[in-house]
């Protein structure tokens, strides 16, 4: 399954524009490469997403074309969910 596609359907992320564009931006990993949006993805893979100050690592589980809301919680493990801290500006 591609890459921008899982993305949506296990709703990591709400859309897959959202997954193709991040990727394009070189914010998405999978096994620790650059993944494009058209990357395979398959059940055991981990992948690492970047967005705003957050960062998500999960592992693939499950793959399914369509899943309902409950279960799309099922087609993966979160790994790392962590908070990426900004440098706060200097005020003086």
């Amino acid at each position: 399954m591609r890459l921008d596609k899982y993305l949506k359907t296990a709703r990591i992320l709400k859309r897959r524009t959202v997954s193709k564009e991040l990727a394009d931006q070189q914010r998405v990993y999978v096994n620790g490469k650059v993944a494009k949006p058209s990357t395979d993805v398959k059940i055991g893979d981990e992948i690492r997403v970047l967005f705003g100050y957050r960062e998500l690592s999960v592992r693939v589980l499950m793959l399914q074309k369509q899943v309902n809301k409950n279960d799309a919680a099922l087609m993966f493990e979160v790994l790392e969910e962590k908070i990426i801290k900004k440098d706060a500006p200097n005020n003086g």
